[in-house]
């Protein structure tokens, strides 16, 4: 998410455990096991999804684990929940690059001697971030093309490329900010119902597979779940090779736009399944380029 101070980025981050569905029988047994290994928790069984928001002075240690004595790191402790980063072009370069393989493989390998040790990192990572340094609204920013290009230049490309939503988040109208009631939205117990009934159609269609949604396919998996007519197959082609989409970058679009069904219930993905899926994806990188 990108956009300026109080513009409620942190507000939604933390609301995104609350429109996820509830932890299974089996996930709760994992988030458990992780806590106890770590030495977090009070012990009994996990009933809620974890949310983590590390610092970002934390070291590349503290966010994948490891150590003399290797212990799980924040991406492990967030394991089937979310792990928030604000700010996150502060964020230690290494730090930061170190979340590349498990945001990809959803765990973490650590070598320490002839030993190899695994711990479990399938977490969603929300992150969030302002224009520019300064923080400032467009027409009074006073950062230079020198300062904004070493902002930039802190998110490596490889990275970017792993992230699957880049959205652009307004600053709140002070009416809407006295508004009362009045100025209320959709409500998270409603986006909750769709999000589940989401979540169960993925669940039926993946049965059988390792996968437990859209979001844990792998690319051979996700080229075998997703089809797309062939209009739609041409329309992503074109747009793969207008805007430079790596192979990766391509079977992400295509889970997004496939949740995007999911959660207005089509079977079928159509047009705007997928230009939706395209435009979260890069008009948001567009707008970090900007």
């Amino acid at each position: 998410m990108i956009g300026p101070p109080g513009a409620g980025k942190t507000m939604l981050a933390r609301r995104l455990p609350g429109i996820l569905p509830p932890p299974t029988f089996e996930e709760s047994l994992e988030i458990t096991q992780v806590h106890s290994a770590a030495g977090v928790g009070d012990g009994r069984l996990a009933t809620t999804r974890p949310f983590r928001a590390p610092h970002h002075t934390i070291s590349a240690q503290g966010l994948v684990g490891g150590g003399n004595r290797p212990l799980p790191g924040e991406i492990t402790l967030a394991h089937r929940g979310v792990l928030f980063l604000d700010e996150l072009p502060e964020f230690g370069r290494a730090a930061v690059d170190a979340l590349r393989q498990p945001l990809e493989e959803g765990y973490v390998e650590i070598m320490r001697g002839q030993r190899t040790i695994v711990f479990p990192a399938n977490t969603i990572v929300v992150a969030a971030c302002n224009r520019c340094p300064c923080a400032r609204p467009p027409d009074r920013c006073s950062c230079t093309a020198l300062e904004l290009r070493r902002y930039m230049r802190r998110l490596s490309g490889p990275l970017l490329d792993r992230i699957d939503l880049v959205c652009h988040v307004d600053a709140v109208p002070t009416i809407e900010l006295v508004g009362g009631d009045r100025a209320r939205g959709v409500r998270s117990r409603t986006i909750r119902a769709r999000v589940i009934a989401a979540r169960e159609r993925q669940r039926a269609r993946l049965l059988g597979t390792e996968a437990l949604c859209n979001g844990d396919m792998d690319g051979r998996l996700t080229r075998k779940q997703v089809q797309l007519e062939k209009v739609l197959t041409g329309r992503l082609l074109a747009a793969r090779d207008r805007l430079n989409l790596s192979g990766r970058g391509h079977d992400r679009v295509l889970r997004v736009a496939r949740t995007i069904a999911d959660l207005e219930g089509r079977q079928r993905i159509q047009e705007a399944d997928l230009d939706q899926a395209l435009s979260y994806r890069l008009d948001g990188l567009e707008l970090l380029a900007a």
